[in-house]
């Protein structure tokens, strides 16, 4: 396939782009920083990547950069950047709306607190105490909702290297939902006390960043298990919910 990584130079954009020429697939990497990337890939990837360095706001060239591309990955920006982030997220997905030759596969990145939190109505970027700049992830994500295209929303907890992975971990994938279980209880709760139980927990929801790519990598297809899905992951918790 060919995919496109908006925001190659990170940490997840420059492992989509390694695990993705592992696979096989026509890897193209769209930068502020081409020098940069060719530093972080090296000889043996970098001369297999096609660069585009240019300005992610400018609609002509990521337009002309999602031209027959199958898929797009969306690593770009953080929500820290506040409304350059949702400049940033809302030409990208205009623009997979506007190319005729662009599939429609979008995978996004969001954060954990995207997802509903079991046993309750509510999702964690709307309780008291989580950051406000988290609220960027939920208009990134009402954005999509307003396409009409074929889009997934990785939403993990803190993202490590694979080195910090505990033994024996086993990967847990939910839809829309957060990959650890809540007590039936919670629903009791007030939305403070919900939050800080959300806070104890965090450390359950540390994901490799290997492990995150894999995942999207996985589930390119179209019309795929991930249709229009919030995507959670977390490693099989042993701690016993009471």
């Amino acid at each position: 396939m060919k995919l496109i990584v908006f925001g190659a130079t990170g940490n997840t954009g420059k492992r989509v782009l390694v695990q993705g020429l592992k696979r096989g697939h026509e890897m193209t990497a769209f930068v502020r920083n081409a020098e940069k990337l060719y530093e972080q890939l090296g000889e043996h990837y970098a001369k297999h990547v096609k660069v585009i360095p240019d300005d992610i706001l400018d609609p002509a060239s990521v337009g002309e950069a999602l031209a027959h591309q199958d898929a797009a990955i969306l690593a770009a920006g953080h929500a820290g950047q506040g409304e350059e982030f949702i400049r940033m997220v809302d030409n990208i997905i205009s623009q997979c709306e506007w190319q005729s030759s662009f599939s429609g596969r979008v995978w996004m990145m969001g954060g954990a607190g995207l997802l509903d939190i079991p046993n309750t109505d509510l999702i964690g970027n709307h309780l008291p105490g989580f950051p406000p700049e988290y609220r960027n992830h939920n208009r990134n994500l009402e954005r999509l909702q307003q396409t009409k295209l074929d889009w997934s929303i990785m939403c993990p907890g803190t993202m490590i290297d694979s080195n910090e992975l505990p033994a024996h971990a086993h990967l847990h994938v939910t839809t829309d939902a957060l990959p650890i279980p809540m007590p039936e209880t919670i629903k009791e709760y007030s939305e403070a006390d919900i939050a800080g139980h959300l806070f104890s927990r965090l450390q359950e929801l540390d994901v490799t960043y290997d492990d995150v790519v894999t995942c999207m990598l996985d589930h390119l297809e179209l019309g795929g298990a991930f249709y229009r899905k919030r995507v959670g992951l977390a490693y099989q918790s042993p701690i016993t919910v009471r």
